[in-house]
């Protein structure tokens, strides 16, 4: 059995892992990425400061060197293949492209300078080269961060960390740089409902307490309120709220920076001044009545969920924003039939939601549909395993193959060590093939 994976992050590792291991069926793997580099989110999501996470890459990279496995690297799906490539030189195929688009606020001034989403500042400060040219302005005093989810927080962190914690990460060194020169001092983490219904982990809003020469500012009317809220003993909505106490306990100590946590509060619309940047963020209250609330910021960052893009040839559900599938399995039509041989796992099939750990089983239990589906289908002829080199060939796209990928990671952790940190990414993509050329 042939069996192609386009996108090599999390999800995308854990079907070729569970794929490998099977003792039922014999499976070869390709795995595809529009990028030189492998794993994704891991690479392009987590935050730099995260860096125990990171290891989970060693499990993939053990995937990886299983010898019915090849990564082929740089290869754009919907330029250097099409879905008919696949569907001659394979017997299943796999999605696995993740939610590369943003989910926006939908107000009057959304999208002006210094209002940006989210995935371009995470992109940007983790060396993603979609992102490497984004223009961040980090001379602002004060930054509005909407969304109370994992993404909002990492956001948050990273604009109050001292530039001096972060040069011992894997940050981008142009990210880096900015942030060595930011003045921004307040950081408003705003959020549309209450403590109890954040998404954000206990784990990650603990960290926010540990942050160096920051005050927290939570108001007490909001914790009061969700105080009465039933909530399980133990479950994250109760860690939270008891987090969220500790801090509003805190005596204010006039440190050089703030970090203030809102709630019930709705953004209406982001105010231009005369250059037509951010001047201004209008606020409503959801759980009282109360005038609107003009907060003057000049930046607004937009965490509030991701949503996938439409690939060329592959039914896309527009109402939910990811592949059209059932359980994993892709189909079209309004009578969502089954399209044969085509699977879809990770973010590109639930929406973002998990965290990294719980894709392994997802994408085991698609698998197993395949295995199911795929009874005898190994005996349809395919094109021999170079046929797909040759034809990328033909196309004059530069492949990137698993060595090549470990040739780049030895350059990045080079020059990562000579700042102290564990790489320094390379981020553009022509800059990784001259390196790859020679």
């Amino acid at each position: 059995m042939r069996v192609a994976i386009i996108g090599s992050g999390p999800a995308g590792f854990y079907a070729a892992e569970a794929l490998l291991k099977r003792t039922d069926a014999v499976v070869h793997v390709d795995m595809f990425d529009r990028l030189p580099t492998p794993f994704g989110l891991v690479r392009g999501g987590v935050a730099p400061d995260h860096q125990r996470m990171k290891t989970i890459t060693r499990a993939y990279e053990k995937t990886a060197s299983h010898p019915s496995f090849r990564f082929l690297g740089n290869v754009c799906f919907g330029r250097d293949l099409s879905v008919e490539d696949l569907r001659r030189h394979y017997h299943q195929i796999v999605y696995a492209m993740g939610n590369e688009a943003d989910r926006r606020l939908g107000i009057p001034g959304e999208g002006i300078t210094r209002c940006t989403p989210s995935s371009v500042f995470v992109g940007w400060y983790n060396g993603h080269p979609d992102y490497k040219d984004a223009r961040i302005d980090l001379s602002v005093s004060a930054v509005a961060v909407i969304g109370h989810g994992n993404v909002g927080v990492d956001t948050t962190r990273l604009l109050l960390r001292s530039a001096e914690e972060l040069a011992a990460t894997d940050i981008a060194g142009h990210a880096l740089a900015a942030l060595r020169q930011s003045r921004i001092r307040d950081v408003f983490l705003i959020g549309r409902g209450g403590p109890e219904d954040a998404t954000f982990t206990p784990k990650e809003l603990g960290e926010l307490g540990h942050l160096e020469d920051v005050d927290i500012i939570v108001e007490a009317d909001d914790l009061a309120a969700a105080a009465v809220v039933a909530n399980p003993e133990g479950s994250k909505a109760e860690q939270n709220l008891h987090i969220l106490q500790s801090y509003a306990a805190r005596p204010l100590a006039n440190r050089a920076k703030r970090l203030h946590l809102r709630f019930w509060t709705s953004p209406s619309e982001v105010i231009a001044d005369s250059a037509g940047g951010v001047a201004a963020l209008m606020l409503n209250r959801n759980n009282r009545q109360a005038a609107p609330e003009r907060l003057p910021v000049g930046m607004v960052l937009t965490a509030i969920g991701f949503a996938g893009n439409p690939i060329p040839g592959v039914p896309f559900d527009e109402k939910l924003r990811l592949i059209a599938n059932d359980d994993g399995r892709v189909v079209a039509g309004p009578d969502r039939r089954p399209v044969g041989g085509e699977y879809v796992v990770g973010w590109a099939r639930t929406g973002p939601q998990g965290l990294i750990g719980s894709h392994k089983a997802a994408s085991a239990h698609v698998v197993n549909h395949m295995m199911v589906d795929g009874a005898g289908l190994e005996q349809r002829p395919v094109p021999e395993p170079e046929a797909i080199i040759s034809l990328l060939q033909e196309r004059e796209t530069q492949i990137v193959s698993l060595d090549d990928w470990r040739r780049l990671d030895e350059v990045e952790t080079a020059r990562g060590e000579r700042r102290g940190a564990p790489r320094d990414k390379i981020v553009d993509v022509e800059a990784m093939l001259r390196i790859l050329g020679g």
